[in-house]
């Protein structure tokens, strides 16, 4: 009887391992610094739920910063806001899915988004600096 020759390659496949990739907490990168995104399957689903990964995204991927440093808005008050919280009101009321100008005020109870984009203050529709934006952005 003859044999055939012994294989140096390892017979079947290797166990897998039983991790369960959902269960571990994923590191994100925001304008707010590091946060770790944990899922729980129990928790009802938002629509803002994957604005980090998101926001992540237009961080690294350099695309919010130059189209806030782009953007020719230009305020000559002492007491005016940052660009950056005038466009992040915006951005955020877009992705929220407001086509109203009345519904841009919903964002004001938001506390966690506005830090993840990298802003101070959440600009108020009512204080007249939004009909600059809606011109300029032809919303």
């Amino acid at each position: 009887m003859v044999l055939p020759p012994k294989s140096d390659h390892p017979t079947g496949d290797q166990a897998l391992a039983t991790r369960n990739p959902l269960s571990e907490a994923v590191e994100v990168d925001t304008y707010a610094g590091k946060l770790h995104v944990e899922w729980d399957s129990t928790a009802k689903v938002t629509p803002m739920g994957q604005l980090p990964f998101f926001i992540q995204f237009l961080k690294l991927g350099g695309r919010f910063d130059p189209w806030v440093s782009d953007c020719p808005l230009y305020y000559r008050s002492n007491n005016a806001p940052k660009k950056v919280n005038v466009l992040g009101s915006l951005f955020l009321s877009i992705l929220s899915g407001h086509n109203r100008y009345a519904h841009i005020t919903n964002l004001m109870s938001d506390q966690v988004n506005s830090r993840l984009l990298g802003m101070t203050t959440k600009s108020r529709p009512h204080e007249g600096k939004w009909s600059v934006m809606i011109q300029l952005v032809g919303v």
